[in-house]
């Protein structure tokens, strides 16, 4: 049994195909066949069920790629140990991004972090809240750039900024000629929200709780899965959505006029690194924490006199 076995195990279980996990792994296809069968030969029972589409692990195939990943995380620790000693910023990192975050704020630091890290090799995805814990749970990703803050023994937070959350009004609305929004005006009813699974739609809902009391908020059918998806609704068909701050920083100034500031304290909701409590590098951590503190705007560096909104 080696490690490289373990790894080709894993890789068809997260891909549900020979062909993907053969290219996710830089191997060919029948070199990887090859050593999963020898590992099945060598533990006498049969790992995957080759006859369903995705491939998936047997019964006892799923225990053995559970216990595979524990061995992987193990050997990333020794790595780990490694790299700190030597004080190296090097190797793959693999980043996991909510899409509330993503396209606002990796395009504004990726390329500096990668000219001055240039022995890092990023391998970022963008997920929703839940599959990046899960993951950095089980090993899959070494950082989660997300919404904080968690109250998990297993994760370790590295918060980063403080981002306002403002409403986008259609003129329309009577909110639109208001200076300040207040949670009592936020009537469910015309919020267009994202779908379930985003940590940002469960921020507004905790946000507006108290005010709301009994809102009905499954009488909102369409749930979007985009922040540029809301924008658009409120532009076409009324009503009014929450959006982060970064997300609104190339408006045009007639998007700039939609937008209506909360009154003090302002809601805020916390972005931050999220690591497993496992993860050693944390001098790689420390990097990617600086130069996101570089672009994001000095304001949101502070949380005075605001409130950061739960998750």
């Amino acid at each position: 049994m080696t490690i490289t076995q373990l790894e080709y195990l894993v890789a068809i279980a997260d891909y549900g195909h020979f062909g993907k996990a053969a290219d996710a792994c830089s191997v060919t296809q029948p070199s990887l066949s090859m050593q999963i069968q020898k590992l099945e030969e060598e533990l006498e029972v049969q790992l995957l069920d080759r006859k369903k589409q995705p491939t998936q692990p047997t019964e006892i195939g799923a225990l053995i790629v559970q216990q595979a990943r524990h061995v992987l995380q193990s050997c990333e620790k020794l790595k780990g140990i490694v790299d700190e000693r030597k004080n190296e910023l090097a190797g793959e990192v693999r980043l996991g991004v909510i899409p509330t975050v993503a396209p606002y704020l990796v395009p504004l630091f990726l390329k500096q972090f990668l000219n001055t890290y240039s022995d890092i090799r990023l391998k970022i995805t963008e997920q929703n809240t839940e599959s990046i814990i899960e993951q950095l749970k089980n090993g899959q990703l070494d950082i989660g750039l997300m919404a904080t803050p968690f109250q998990d023994d297993m994760l370790k937070e590295y918060p980063l900024f403080y981002e306002e959350l403002l409403v986008y009004v259609s003129p329309e609305h009577s909110l639109y000629y208001k200076k300040y929004a207040v949670p009592e005006e936020l009537d469910p009813n015309e919020l267009w929200l994202l779908e379930e699974g985003h940590c940002l739609r469960s921020q507004i809902e905790h946000l507006c709780q108290l005010t709301r009391q009994a809102a009905d908020l499954h009488q909102i059918e369409y749930k979007a899965g985009s922040l540029e998806t809301l924008k658009k609704m409120v532009n076409t068909s009324g009503g009014m959505t929450i959006l982060p701050e970064l997300a609104t920083q190339d408006f045009t100034e007639d998007q700039l006029e939609l937008i209506r500031y909360f009154q003090t304290p302002a809601p805020v909701r916390e972005v931050g690194l999220v690591t497993s409590r496992n993860y050693l590098k944390e001098k790689i951590v420390a990097a990617l924490s600086e130069e996101i503190q570089k672009v994001v705007p000095a304001k949101m560096l502070r949380q005075e006199e605001r409130a950061v909104v739960s998750l």
